[in-house]
Protein backbone atom coordinates (compact mmCIF):
# COMPACT_ATOMS: atom_id res chain seq x y z
CA UNK A 1 0.00 0.00 0.00
CA UNK A 2 1.66 3.59 -1.18
CA UNK A 3 0.34 7.14 0.02
CA UNK A 4 1.81 9.56 -2.37
CA UNK A 5 0.87 13.28 -1.19
CA UNK A 6 -2.36 12.40 -0.02
CA UNK A 7 -4.95 15.06 1.14
CA UNK A 8 -7.83 14.00 2.98
CA UNK A 9 -10.61 16.87 3.78
CA UNK A 10 -13.22 15.25 5.94
CA UNK A 11 -16.39 17.32 6.82
CA UNK A 12 -15.56 19.37 9.88
CA UNK A 13 -12.52 17.91 10.59
CA UNK A 14 -8.96 19.28 9.49
CA UNK A 15 -7.01 17.66 6.70
CA UNK A 16 -4.54 14.98 7.04
CA UNK A 17 -1.30 14.90 4.91
CA UNK A 18 0.62 12.30 3.89
CA UNK A 19 3.39 12.53 2.09
CA UNK A 20 4.99 9.24 1.57
CA UNK A 21 4.16 6.45 2.96
CA UNK A 22 4.86 2.23 1.61
CA UNK A 23 3.42 -0.17 3.75
CA UNK A 24 4.11 -3.87 3.28
CA UNK A 25 1.09 -6.62 3.96
CA UNK A 26 2.59 -8.82 7.32
CA UNK A 27 4.11 -5.79 8.72
CA UNK A 28 2.97 -5.13 12.37
CA UNK A 29 2.46 -0.80 12.43
CA UNK A 30 2.11 0.97 15.43
CA UNK A 31 0.71 4.37 14.49
CA UNK A 32 1.31 6.97 17.44
CA UNK A 33 -0.78 10.24 17.68
CA UNK A 34 -2.47 12.67 20.61
CA UNK A 35 -6.23 13.48 20.39
CA UNK A 36 -7.45 14.78 17.34
CA UNK A 37 -4.37 14.27 15.68
CA UNK A 38 -5.33 12.51 12.66
CA UNK A 39 -5.25 8.89 13.23
CA UNK A 40 -9.03 8.27 13.04
CA UNK A 41 -8.70 9.90 9.54
CA UNK A 42 -6.38 7.38 8.31
CA UNK A 43 -8.43 4.75 9.53
CA UNK A 44 -11.45 5.69 7.77
CA UNK A 45 -9.36 6.28 4.61
CA UNK A 46 -8.36 3.00 5.18
CA UNK A 47 -11.77 1.29 5.50
CA UNK A 48 -13.10 3.21 2.29
CA UNK A 49 -15.48 5.75 4.65
CA UNK A 50 -13.09 8.87 3.16
CA UNK A 51 -11.88 9.19 -0.55
CA UNK A 52 -8.72 11.18 -0.52
CA UNK A 53 -9.42 14.52 -1.92
CA UNK A 54 -5.77 14.58 -3.27
CA UNK A 55 -2.39 12.23 -4.16
CA UNK A 56 -3.16 9.00 -4.50
CA UNK A 57 -3.43 5.75 -2.64
CA UNK A 58 -2.54 2.34 -4.41
CA UNK A 59 -3.03 -1.18 -3.12
CA UNK A 60 -5.07 -0.57 -0.47
CA UNK A 61 -6.38 -3.88 1.19
CA UNK A 62 -9.92 -4.70 0.01
CA UNK A 63 -11.22 -5.65 3.42
CA UNK A 64 -10.04 -3.64 6.73
CA UNK A 65 -12.11 -4.29 9.67
CA UNK A 66 -11.49 -1.53 12.20
CA UNK A 67 -11.96 -1.94 15.53
CA UNK A 68 -12.35 1.10 17.44
CA UNK A 69 -14.11 2.70 20.99
CA UNK A 70 -16.90 4.10 18.34
CA UNK A 71 -17.38 0.84 17.19
CA UNK A 72 -17.42 -0.50 20.42
CA UNK A 73 -20.04 2.17 20.95
CA UNK A 74 -21.83 1.15 17.95
CA UNK A 75 -22.77 -2.48 19.65
CA UNK A 76 -23.84 -0.99 22.23
CA UNK A 77 -26.33 1.33 21.09
CA UNK A 78 -27.82 -1.64 19.22
CA UNK A 79 -28.05 -3.90 22.34
CA UNK A 80 -29.78 -0.75 23.64
CA UNK A 81 -32.26 -0.50 20.29
CA UNK A 82 -32.91 -4.35 21.18
CA UNK A 83 -33.58 -3.91 25.37
CA UNK A 84 -36.58 -5.77 25.93
CA UNK A 85 -36.59 -4.73 30.10
CA UNK A 86 -39.64 -1.95 29.99
CA UNK A 87 -41.59 -5.27 28.44
CA UNK A 88 -40.03 -8.13 30.37
CA UNK A 89 -40.00 -6.06 33.66
CA UNK A 90 -36.52 -7.93 34.29
CA UNK A 91 -33.05 -6.67 33.52
CA UNK A 92 -32.50 -7.51 29.86
CA UNK A 93 -28.48 -8.24 30.36
CA UNK A 94 -28.30 -8.50 25.92
CA UNK A 95 -27.14 -10.80 23.35
CA UNK A 96 -25.52 -13.50 24.83
CA UNK A 97 -21.09 -13.48 23.34
CA UNK A 98 -21.54 -16.98 21.95
CA UNK A 99 -24.28 -15.17 19.71
CA UNK A 100 -22.55 -12.23 19.05
CA UNK A 101 -19.73 -14.84 18.19
CA UNK A 102 -21.91 -16.64 15.49
CA UNK A 103 -23.11 -13.62 13.90
CA UNK A 104 -19.33 -13.87 12.26
CA UNK A 105 -18.78 -17.45 11.34
CA UNK A 106 -20.21 -20.67 12.75
CA UNK A 107 -18.64 -21.88 15.14
CA UNK A 108 -15.42 -23.75 14.55
CA UNK A 109 -11.78 -24.35 16.13
CA UNK A 110 -11.15 -20.89 15.65
CA UNK A 111 -13.85 -19.84 17.83
CA UNK A 112 -12.67 -22.29 20.68
CA UNK A 113 -9.06 -21.12 20.00
CA UNK A 114 -9.93 -17.44 20.89
CA UNK A 115 -11.90 -17.83 23.37
CA UNK A 116 -9.22 -19.85 25.09
CA UNK A 117 -5.93 -16.97 24.13
CA UNK A 118 -8.66 -14.18 25.19
CA UNK A 119 -9.04 -16.22 28.68
CA UNK A 120 -13.29 -15.47 27.16
CA UNK A 121 -14.61 -19.26 28.82
CA UNK A 122 -16.64 -17.21 31.33
CA UNK A 123 -18.03 -14.65 29.33
CA UNK A 124 -19.72 -17.31 26.46
CA UNK A 125 -23.13 -16.98 28.35
CA UNK A 126 -23.08 -13.54 29.57
CA UNK A 127 -25.63 -10.77 27.99
CA UNK A 128 -22.94 -8.18 26.50
CA UNK A 129 -24.77 -5.46 28.47
CA UNK A 130 -23.51 -7.13 31.85
CA UNK A 131 -20.04 -7.30 30.48
CA UNK A 132 -17.25 -4.03 31.79
CA UNK A 133 -15.79 -2.11 28.84
CA UNK A 134 -12.57 -4.07 29.07
CA UNK A 135 -14.07 -7.49 28.18
CA UNK A 136 -16.01 -6.13 25.44
CA UNK A 137 -13.08 -5.21 24.20
CA UNK A 138 -12.39 -9.03 23.86
CA UNK A 139 -15.37 -9.73 22.12
CA UNK A 140 -14.78 -7.10 19.85
CA UNK A 141 -12.11 -8.37 18.88
CA UNK A 142 -12.69 -12.48 18.79
CA UNK A 143 -15.71 -10.80 16.23
CA UNK A 144 -12.84 -8.58 14.22
CA UNK A 145 -10.47 -11.90 13.82
CA UNK A 146 -13.34 -13.98 13.23
CA UNK A 147 -14.23 -11.68 10.48
CA UNK A 148 -10.54 -12.55 8.68
CA UNK A 149 -9.38 -9.34 7.69
CA UNK A 150 -6.87 -8.47 4.86
CA UNK A 151 -5.52 -5.53 7.75
CA UNK A 152 -7.14 -5.34 11.15
CA UNK A 153 -7.04 -2.01 12.30
CA UNK A 154 -6.77 -1.54 16.40
CA UNK A 155 -8.05 2.20 17.77
CA UNK A 156 -6.36 2.12 21.59
CA UNK A 157 -7.06 -1.60 22.19
CA UNK A 158 -5.32 -1.47 25.45
CA UNK A 159 -7.44 1.09 27.10
CA UNK A 160 -10.18 -0.21 29.99
CA UNK A 161 -8.09 -3.26 30.39
CA UNK A 162 -6.69 -4.82 33.86
CA UNK A 163 -2.75 -5.83 33.59
CA UNK A 164 -3.53 -9.80 33.08
CA UNK A 165 -6.13 -8.89 30.49
CA UNK A 166 -3.44 -6.81 28.71
CA UNK A 167 -0.93 -8.74 28.64
CA UNK A 168 -3.29 -11.72 27.16
CA UNK A 169 -4.52 -8.82 24.21
CA UNK A 170 -0.69 -8.32 23.27
CA UNK A 171 0.20 -12.42 23.19
CA UNK A 172 -2.72 -12.97 20.90
CA UNK A 173 -2.02 -9.51 18.99
CA UNK A 174 1.44 -11.13 18.54
CA UNK A 175 0.57 -14.46 17.71
CA UNK A 176 -1.69 -13.35 14.83
CA UNK A 177 1.27 -11.27 13.81
CA UNK A 178 3.37 -14.06 13.55
CA UNK A 179 0.44 -16.21 11.79
CA UNK A 180 0.71 -13.59 9.00
CA UNK A 181 -2.15 -10.71 10.24
CA UNK A 182 -1.61 -7.55 8.76
CA UNK A 183 -2.31 -5.49 11.60
CA UNK A 184 -1.92 -1.89 12.64
CA UNK A 185 -2.60 -0.28 15.61
CA UNK A 186 -3.42 3.69 16.23
CA UNK A 187 -2.24 4.48 20.09
CA UNK A 188 -2.14 7.53 21.70
CA UNK A 189 0.65 6.95 24.69
CA UNK A 190 4.24 5.35 24.35
CA UNK A 191 4.15 2.83 26.52
CA UNK A 192 1.58 1.09 24.91
CA UNK A 193 4.09 -0.11 21.85
CA UNK A 194 4.22 -3.58 21.79
CA UNK A 195 7.60 -5.42 21.72
CA UNK A 196 6.86 -7.22 18.51
CA UNK A 197 5.59 -4.16 16.53
CA UNK A 198 7.79 -3.84 13.40
CA UNK A 199 6.80 -0.59 11.94
CA UNK A 200 6.40 3.28 13.63
CA UNK A 201 4.94 6.28 12.78
CA UNK A 202 4.41 9.45 14.34
CA UNK A 203 1.08 11.62 13.38
CA UNK A 204 1.36 15.30 14.90
CA UNK A 205 -1.65 18.04 14.28
CA UNK A 206 -2.72 15.76 11.26
CA UNK A 207 0.49 15.12 9.02
CA UNK A 208 2.02 11.91 8.88
CA UNK A 209 5.90 13.47 10.69
CA UNK A 210 7.60 10.07 10.95
CA UNK A 211 7.69 6.22 9.81
CA UNK A 212 9.81 3.41 9.33
CA UNK A 213 11.03 0.60 11.42
CA UNK A 214 10.61 0.74 15.04
CA UNK A 215 14.64 1.46 15.63
CA UNK A 216 15.13 3.70 12.83
CA UNK A 217 12.06 5.81 14.03
CA UNK A 218 12.94 6.02 17.49
CA UNK A 219 16.60 7.00 16.61
CA UNK A 220 15.24 9.86 14.89
CA UNK A 221 16.37 12.83 16.46
CA UNK A 222 12.26 14.65 15.77
CA UNK A 223 11.41 11.48 17.48
CA UNK A 224 11.68 12.59 21.23
CA UNK A 225 11.35 16.38 19.95
CA UNK A 226 7.62 15.25 19.17
CA UNK A 227 6.86 13.81 21.92
CA UNK A 228 8.13 16.60 24.36
CA UNK A 229 6.26 18.54 26.57
CA UNK A 230 6.47 21.31 29.39
CA UNK A 231 4.77 20.32 32.95
CA UNK A 232 3.14 23.23 34.14
CA UNK A 233 3.22 23.71 38.05
CA UNK A 234 0.57 26.69 37.50
CA UNK A 235 -2.82 25.44 37.40
CA UNK A 236 -5.64 27.84 38.75
CA UNK A 237 -8.95 26.35 38.85
CA UNK A 238 -12.37 27.97 38.08
CA UNK A 239 -14.02 29.19 41.17
CA UNK A 240 -15.65 26.42 43.45
CA UNK A 241 -19.44 26.16 43.27
CA UNK A 242 -21.08 26.52 46.53
CA UNK A 243 -24.66 25.89 45.56
CA UNK A 244 -23.67 21.92 45.10
CA UNK A 245 -21.01 21.64 48.22
CA UNK A 246 -22.41 19.82 52.01
CA UNK A 247 -21.96 22.75 54.31
CA UNK A 248 -20.70 21.90 57.70
CA UNK A 249 -20.81 18.13 57.01
CA UNK A 250 -19.42 16.85 60.32
CA UNK A 251 -15.72 15.36 60.00
CA UNK A 252 -16.70 11.91 61.48
CA UNK A 253 -20.04 11.75 59.43
CA UNK A 254 -19.47 9.30 56.64
CA UNK A 255 -20.57 10.34 52.79
CA UNK A 256 -21.01 6.85 51.72
CA UNK A 257 -21.90 4.66 54.41
CA UNK A 258 -23.03 0.57 53.28
CA UNK A 259 -23.82 -2.74 55.11
CA UNK A 260 -23.70 -5.93 53.94
CA UNK A 261 -23.59 -5.07 50.52
CA UNK A 262 -24.05 -7.07 47.65
CA UNK A 263 -24.65 -7.43 44.16
CA UNK A 264 -26.49 -10.82 43.19
CA UNK A 265 -27.58 -11.69 39.03
CA UNK A 266 -29.35 -14.56 37.84
CA UNK A 267 -25.45 -16.29 37.10
CA UNK A 268 -24.67 -15.84 40.53
CA UNK A 269 -23.10 -12.78 43.06
CA UNK A 270 -21.09 -10.61 42.17
CA UNK A 271 -19.60 -9.76 45.51
CA UNK A 272 -21.63 -9.96 49.00
CA UNK A 273 -21.17 -8.78 52.52
CA UNK A 274 -19.21 -5.57 52.22
CA UNK A 275 -19.24 -2.76 55.08
CA UNK A 276 -17.81 0.45 54.24
CA UNK A 277 -17.47 3.65 55.00
CA UNK A 278 -16.21 6.47 53.12
CA UNK A 279 -15.21 9.36 55.70
CA UNK A 280 -14.72 12.78 54.40
CA UNK A 281 -11.16 13.02 52.69
CA UNK A 282 -10.59 9.61 52.50
CA UNK A 283 -9.33 9.39 48.82
CA UNK A 284 -9.95 5.71 47.39
CA UNK A 285 -9.24 3.70 44.69
CA UNK A 286 -11.12 0.42 43.71
CA UNK A 287 -8.36 -1.78 42.59
CA UNK A 288 -9.36 -5.40 40.70
CA UNK A 289 -9.76 -7.05 37.09
CA UNK A 290 -12.13 -6.36 34.66
CA UNK A 291 -15.61 -7.21 35.48
CA UNK A 292 -14.79 -8.04 39.26
CA UNK A 293 -17.37 -5.34 40.40
CA UNK A 294 -15.90 -2.13 40.80
CA UNK A 295 -18.16 -0.04 37.92
CA UNK A 296 -21.25 -1.77 39.70
CA UNK A 297 -20.22 -0.71 43.17
CA UNK A 298 -19.65 3.06 42.20
CA UNK A 299 -23.22 2.82 40.38
CA UNK A 300 -24.22 2.09 43.61
CA UNK A 301 -23.07 4.80 45.20
CA UNK A 302 -24.14 7.44 42.52
CA UNK A 303 -27.92 5.68 42.53
CA UNK A 304 -26.90 4.60 38.62
CA UNK A 305 -27.68 0.38 39.62
CA UNK A 306 -31.47 -0.74 40.43
CA UNK A 307 -29.98 -3.15 43.42
CA UNK A 308 -28.91 0.25 45.52
CA UNK A 309 -32.06 -0.02 46.71
CA UNK A 310 -32.10 -3.75 47.64
CA UNK A 311 -29.10 -2.45 49.81
CA UNK A 312 -28.24 -1.03 53.26
CA UNK A 313 -26.87 2.41 51.53
CA UNK A 314 -26.83 5.76 52.96
CA UNK A 315 -25.35 8.41 50.94
CA UNK A 316 -24.74 11.82 52.42
CA UNK A 317 -27.11 10.99 55.19
CA UNK A 318 -29.86 9.86 52.08
CA UNK A 319 -31.23 6.11 53.09
CA UNK A 320 -31.64 4.61 49.62
CA UNK A 321 -34.99 3.86 49.20
CA UNK A 322 -36.44 6.02 52.06
CA UNK A 323 -38.21 8.36 49.63
CA UNK A 324 -35.40 10.66 48.89
CA UNK A 325 -35.08 11.94 45.44
CA UNK A 326 -32.29 11.16 42.98
CA UNK A 327 -31.30 13.94 42.37
CA UNK A 328 -31.02 14.86 46.31
CA UNK A 329 -27.65 12.84 45.57
CA UNK A 330 -26.40 13.50 42.50
CA UNK A 331 -26.43 17.04 43.38
CA UNK A 332 -23.30 16.71 45.34
CA UNK A 333 -21.56 14.50 42.97
CA UNK A 334 -19.59 14.13 39.84
CA UNK A 335 -19.27 11.16 37.66
CA UNK A 336 -17.19 10.43 34.78
CA UNK A 337 -17.30 6.75 33.86
CA UNK A 338 -17.45 4.27 30.22
CA UNK A 339 -21.02 3.82 30.70
CA UNK A 340 -21.92 7.59 31.22
CA UNK A 341 -19.74 7.96 28.06
CA UNK A 342 -21.64 5.11 26.12
CA UNK A 343 -25.11 6.81 27.41
CA UNK A 344 -24.18 10.59 25.95
CA UNK A 345 -25.34 10.28 23.27
CA UNK A 346 -27.85 13.46 23.25
CA UNK A 347 -27.48 16.66 20.56
CA UNK A 348 -26.03 19.19 21.81
CA UNK A 349 -22.09 21.19 21.84
CA UNK A 350 -19.04 20.74 24.46
CA UNK A 351 -20.81 23.84 26.61
CA UNK A 352 -23.74 22.51 27.08
CA UNK A 353 -22.66 18.82 27.73
CA UNK A 354 -20.18 20.99 30.54
CA UNK A 355 -23.28 22.79 32.15
CA UNK A 356 -25.41 19.26 32.11
CA UNK A 357 -22.99 18.79 35.03
CA UNK A 358 -24.69 21.70 37.17
CA UNK A 359 -27.81 20.04 36.06
CA UNK A 360 -26.92 16.24 36.58
CA UNK A 361 -28.74 15.06 33.16
CA UNK A 362 -27.66 14.03 30.03
CA UNK A 363 -28.11 16.95 27.82
CA UNK A 364 -29.38 20.35 28.70
CA UNK A 365 -33.19 20.85 28.58
CA UNK A 366 -33.61 24.38 29.01
CA UNK A 367 -31.51 27.84 28.44
CA UNK A 368 -27.99 28.03 29.57
CA UNK A 369 -27.53 30.88 31.57
CA UNK A 370 -24.73 33.18 30.94
CA UNK A 371 -22.56 32.70 33.71
CA UNK A 372 -23.38 28.85 33.49
CA UNK A 373 -21.75 29.16 29.56
CA UNK A 374 -19.00 31.15 31.01
CA UNK A 375 -17.71 28.82 33.70
CA UNK A 376 -18.20 25.82 30.94
CA UNK A 377 -16.24 27.37 29.11
CA UNK A 378 -13.25 28.23 31.73
CA UNK A 379 -13.10 24.36 32.53
CA UNK A 380 -12.95 24.03 28.71
CA UNK A 381 -10.02 25.76 28.57
CA UNK A 382 -8.51 24.27 31.45
CA UNK A 383 -8.28 21.35 30.08
CA UNK A 384 -7.35 22.46 26.28
CA UNK A 385 -10.59 22.14 24.35
CA UNK A 386 -11.05 26.16 24.03
CA UNK A 387 -11.62 26.20 20.39
CA UNK A 388 -13.96 23.18 20.67
CA UNK A 389 -16.69 24.62 22.80
CA UNK A 390 -18.85 25.48 20.11
CA UNK A 391 -18.74 22.09 18.47
CA UNK A 392 -21.42 19.25 18.23
CA UNK A 393 -20.52 16.83 21.21
CA UNK A 394 -20.70 13.90 18.71
CA UNK A 395 -18.59 15.35 16.13
CA UNK A 396 -15.18 15.51 18.45
CA UNK A 397 -13.16 12.39 18.90
CA UNK A 398 -13.42 9.99 21.18
CA UNK A 399 -10.63 11.34 23.34
CA UNK A 400 -12.10 15.21 23.01
CA UNK A 401 -15.31 13.85 24.27
CA UNK A 402 -13.95 12.37 27.40
CA UNK A 403 -12.33 15.42 27.65
CA UNK A 404 -15.54 17.64 27.77
CA UNK A 405 -17.29 14.80 30.27
CA UNK A 406 -14.64 15.30 32.44
CA UNK A 407 -15.14 18.89 32.73
CA UNK A 408 -18.44 18.10 32.99
CA UNK A 409 -17.94 16.07 36.19
CA UNK A 410 -15.05 18.83 38.06
CA UNK A 411 -17.36 21.97 37.19
CA UNK A 412 -19.13 21.95 40.42
CA UNK A 413 -15.86 20.67 42.53
CA UNK A 414 -18.38 18.56 44.63
CA UNK A 415 -18.11 17.25 47.28
CA UNK A 416 -17.80 13.90 46.08
CA UNK A 417 -16.08 12.97 42.94
CA UNK A 418 -16.43 9.40 40.97
CA UNK A 419 -13.67 9.07 38.55
CA UNK A 420 -14.00 5.48 36.77
CA UNK A 421 -11.29 5.06 34.25
CA UNK A 422 -11.50 8.82 33.59
CA UNK A 423 -8.67 8.92 31.17
CA UNK A 424 -9.32 6.00 29.02
CA UNK A 425 -8.97 7.31 25.11
CA UNK A 426 -6.35 10.02 26.39
CA UNK A 427 -3.06 10.74 25.01
CA UNK A 428 -0.20 11.83 27.69
CA UNK A 429 -0.66 15.24 27.77
CA UNK A 430 -4.23 15.26 28.31
CA UNK A 431 -3.80 12.63 30.82
CA UNK A 432 -1.19 15.34 32.86
CA UNK A 433 -4.11 18.09 32.46
CA UNK A 434 -6.46 16.23 33.78
CA UNK A 435 -4.46 14.05 36.77
CA UNK A 436 -3.08 17.80 37.92
CA UNK A 437 -6.44 19.60 37.68
CA UNK A 438 -7.76 16.85 39.93
CA UNK A 439 -4.68 16.68 42.49
CA UNK A 440 -5.46 20.79 42.18
CA UNK A 441 -9.30 20.18 43.19
CA UNK A 442 -8.29 17.35 45.96
CA UNK A 443 -5.60 19.64 47.68
CA UNK A 444 -7.62 22.97 47.48
CA UNK A 445 -10.90 22.14 49.01
CA UNK A 446 -13.61 19.65 50.38
CA UNK A 447 -13.57 17.03 47.93
CA UNK A 448 -13.25 13.41 48.56
CA UNK A 449 -11.93 10.83 45.30
CA UNK A 450 -13.65 7.29 44.51
CA UNK A 451 -11.03 6.51 41.50
CA UNK A 452 -10.48 3.75 39.36
CA UNK A 453 -7.70 3.14 36.93
CA UNK A 454 -5.54 -0.32 35.69
CA UNK A 455 -2.37 2.20 35.15
CA UNK A 456 -0.17 2.53 38.30
CA UNK A 457 1.09 5.89 37.25
CA UNK A 458 -2.55 7.30 37.40
CA UNK A 459 -2.96 6.85 41.51
CA UNK A 460 -3.25 10.49 42.16
CA UNK A 461 -0.68 11.26 45.73
CA UNK A 462 -3.50 12.20 47.72
CA UNK A 463 -4.81 8.72 47.77
CA UNK A 464 -4.20 6.49 51.15
CA UNK A 465 -7.15 3.76 50.70
CA UNK A 466 -7.63 1.12 48.65
CA UNK A 467 -10.40 -1.78 48.15
CA UNK A 468 -9.31 -4.34 46.10
CA UNK A 469 -11.66 -6.83 44.69
CA UNK A 470 -10.23 -10.75 44.55
CA UNK A 471 -11.59 -13.42 43.04
CA UNK A 472 -13.06 -15.97 45.62
CA UNK A 473 -12.77 -19.43 46.23
CA UNK A 474 -14.98 -21.21 44.44
CA UNK A 475 -18.42 -22.40 46.22
CA UNK A 476 -21.80 -22.69 46.12
CA UNK A 477 -22.52 -19.67 48.91
CA UNK A 478 -19.92 -18.18 47.65
CA UNK A 479 -19.52 -14.56 45.77
CA UNK A 480 -17.40 -14.38 42.72
CA UNK A 481 -15.28 -12.07 44.36
CA UNK A 482 -14.60 -10.84 47.62
CA UNK A 483 -13.47 -7.23 48.41
CA UNK A 484 -10.77 -6.07 51.31
CA UNK A 485 -10.05 -2.44 52.16
CA UNK A 486 -6.50 -1.52 53.03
Amino acid sequence: MRFDQVEVNAAKRPTLHIADWTLTPGDAWVVLGGNGSGKSTLARVLCGELTPTGGTLTDAPKRVHWLSLERQQELYERELYRDDTDLTDQLDPGTPVRVLMEEIAPWSDEHDRLVELLGMATLLDRGYRLLSSGEGRKVMLARAVLARPDLLLLDEPFEGLDPHARQDLLHTLGRLSDEGQWLMLLINQRQDIPDWASHLALIDRHRLMLAGPVAEVTDHPDWQAALHWVHSEDLTLPPRQSDYQLPDWPADEPLVRLRDGRVEYASGRQFQGLDWDLMPGEHTQIVGPNGCGKSTLLNLVSGDHPQCYSNDLTVFGYRRGRGESIWDIKKHLGLVSGHLHRDYRVAGNAITAVVSGLTDSIGVYQSTGKEEARLAREWLDLLGLADKAGHAFRSLSTGEQRLVLIARALIKQPPLLILDEPTQGLDDVNRFRVLAAVDRILTDGPTTLLFVSHREDERPALIRHRLVFEPNTPDNNDALYRIHIT
